[in-house]
């Protein structure tokens, strides 16, 4: 299914550096990558015509796949994590398989609290876990209030250079982060929450403490989305995975302000650093009320969950951005004809232009893959012929 095996991820032109935990490995220059032979992605998320709709999932690299399962099997998920070598080649897995039009960095959103000092682990059964979760206000002051992001995520940068360079141009490499008030929750909660509560209390009861600790984040994000570019990233992806824990007013106060600025800042920087002006995607998951606020917040791109019709988001967003998404990942569950159909409709709903398919959230574990191929095949055959015929 889909094209032939990506390259191993392989060594290339090096020099030493050293990163945070006595991490010590070999950089990949980013630079003299190869030269990109897909760029559907790229051009939809700039708003460019494209022949077909281009399609990629969240949470591609992932449990879903055996060899993903047989690659992790020995190694701790954080470990994983920083090794440059795994997460290059946890990368380059699904496109082995299918014909995506990009890919996206191995990682974990929760990397970001680590490099500010805090532990997390990741429990079987229940998910990541901090040993000492924010408590008091006066917990905020065990952060490191300065991030040097290339000592600490570094072994980042060196696997998205790496994975660049074996990617060998085959699709656009994407880079990405949680976004301030996602990061905040989990530091609260501790871990994953249905109702966020201790998160929300902070939000009513400590404001200033709160927008402090979500400046620090944000200040933080800011470095590290213009370290992945650096280190070869040709697209970004904010992901505000909690928004909906937030009604409008509360996103408006803690969780927009911080969305426009790192979009603001990023541009700023990537340009005063004479770096590529990489497109950008915001997605709040759940954030049906600030789809207006969000299309005018500076990205290219608004990702949507499965729980908005095509053409309502259409209608908020305008013209003037890519919208990316929303099938149910749940649907990857049907038939594959059904699978199809699911597909056709929802290209008939949001267009084959200034559209990059994808699911309204990430894959699930225990999906097969034969349908997430099934879905990528029907997202390319059916935006084919809606082109060809309209």
């Amino acid at each position: 299914m889909g094209a032939g095996p990506a390259a191993p991820c392989r060594e290339a032109t090096k020099r030493p550096e050293s990163g945070a935990g006595g991490w010590r490995a070999e950089r990949l220059v980013p630079k003299g990558f190869p030269k990109l032979k897909n760029d559907t992605f790229l051009r939809a998320a700039r708003g460019e015509e494209t022949e077909h709709t281009p399609v990629w999932c969240m949470r591609q690299a992932g449990r879903y796949l055996p060899e993903f399962r047989e690659t992790r099997a020995a190694q701790d998920f954080f470990a994983t994590c920083r090794s440059p070598k795994l997460c290059c080649e946890l990368t380059l897995q699904p496109l082995r398989r299918f014909p995506l039009d990009a890919a996206i960095i191995f990682s974990d959103i929760l990397v970001v609290p680590q490099a500010l000092g805090m532990e997390v682990v990741m429990v079987p059964g229940k998910g990541p876990t901090f040993t000492e979760p924010l408590k008091e206000v006066e917990d905020l002051l065990k952060l490191r209030q300065k991030v040097d992001v290339t000592a600490e995520l570094g072994y980042v940068f060196q696997a998205i250079t790496l994975t660049r360079h074996s990617l060998e141009g085959r699709v656009p490499l994407i880079g990405f982060s949680g976004a301030p008030w996602t990061l905040m929750s989990y530091m609260i909660e501790g871990g994953g929450s249905t109702t966020m509560a201790k998160a929300k209390s902070w939000l009513y009861c400590h404001p200033e403490a709160s927008h402090r600790l979500l400046r620090l984040l944000a200040d933080v994000i800011i470095d590290y989305l213009v370290g992945q570019v650096a280190a070869g990233a040709q697209a970004l992806q904010l992901f505000e995975s909690h928004a909906g824990h937030l009604g409008p007013e509360q996103f408006q106060d803690f969780a927009l302000p911080y969305i426009r600025d790192i979009a603001q800042a990023v541009k700023s920087k990537l340009k005063e650093e004479a770096l590529p002006l990489v497109p950008m995607i915001i997605f709040a998951k759940d954030a049906h009320y600030a789809l207006h606020d969000l299309a005018r917040a500076g990205y290219e791109v608004v990702g949507l969950d499965w729980t908005i019709r095509p053409q309502e988001a259409r209608a908020q967003t305008g013209k003037d951005v890519t919208l990316q998404g929303n099938l149910d990942p749940c649907a990857l569950y049907a038939p594959k004809e059904k699978i199809g159909e699911l597909v056709k409709k929802m290209l008939e709903g949001f267009g084959t232009q200034r559209y990059i398919a994808n699911l309204g959230h990430g894959l699930y574990p225990d999906m097969n893959p034969e349908h997430v191929g099934a879905f990528v095949e029907a997202v390319h055959s059916h935006s084919r012929h809606i082109n060809k015929h309209s």
